[in-house]
């Protein structure tokens, strides 16, 4: 809640600097009127917090103001580890094309495939505009939560038809249950607001698709 209440003021603020920057550079004409938010001297008019009335800022107080959103190492940590924690999912849905023996499988895997793909191609758009990867001591990928084992995958991969709808589907909600874990904490812990729409995202899409994988 605190962090929404911190995008909504970070909003509002922006956008009266922008208004305020707007109202010098009309000003120069003789029927220019002060914008809405702003005053003739380029002044802001900020909201207070609840209980206390606005106050008039300079635009550079007003910049200054805007939370600090740069990333933090849990940021990093999560889109690192979950293009990882992605990709094993990814190695599972490959398998079932050819070895499930459900139709409904078939298309939960297929749906799981075209919602992840984009969720990597993301996060590692995230890494890249932030400078790239950090080195992440202390952090064993196959320690994640959800994580399959080696010899679970290779059980999956040797498995077909019904003894493969049952492994991949239990397998598969454990996955998701870790996925959500991972996204739960760094919206504790995180800082950047791109990485806190992303974690939502996988929360409810991997929420939905498990209850979806539970009914079958």
């Amino acid at each position: 809640m605190i962090r929404r209440q911190r995008a909504v003021v970070a909003v509002a603020l922006s956008a009266l600097a922008v208004l305020a920057l707007g109202a010098c550079d009309s000003g120069s004409g003789t029927d220019a009127k002060p914008q809405a938010g702003a005053t003739a001297g380029g002044s802001v008019v900020a909201p207070g917090k609840p209980g206390e009335p606005a106050k008039r800022i300079s635009p550079e107080e007003a910049a200054r103001l805007l939370p600090d959103e740069s990333p933090n190492s849990a940021d990093f940590r999560y889109a690192q580890m979950m293009i990882v924690h992605h990709r094993q999912a990814l190695t599972m849905t490959e398998l079932a094309p050819q070895r499930a023996g459900s139709t409904q499988v078939k298309k939960v895997a297929e749906r799981i495939s075209a919602a992840q793909l984009p969720e990597i191609a993301a996060m590692e758009g995230w890494l890249k505009n932030n400078g790239g990867p950090r080195e992440q001591s202390g952090h064993d990928h196959h320690s994640m939560p959800g994580m399959a084992t080696e010899a679970q995958l290779k059980e999956l991969r040797n498995a077909k038809g019904a003894a493969f709808d049952k492994l991949f589907l239990k397998l598969m909600i454990t996955h998701h249950e870790g996925a959500v874990t991972m996204a739960a904490e760094v919206l504790s812990d995180g800082n950047n607001v791109l990485v806190e729409e992303m974690a939502n995202d996988v929360i409810a899409q991997q929420t939905s698709e498990i209850n979806r994988m539970q009914s079958l």
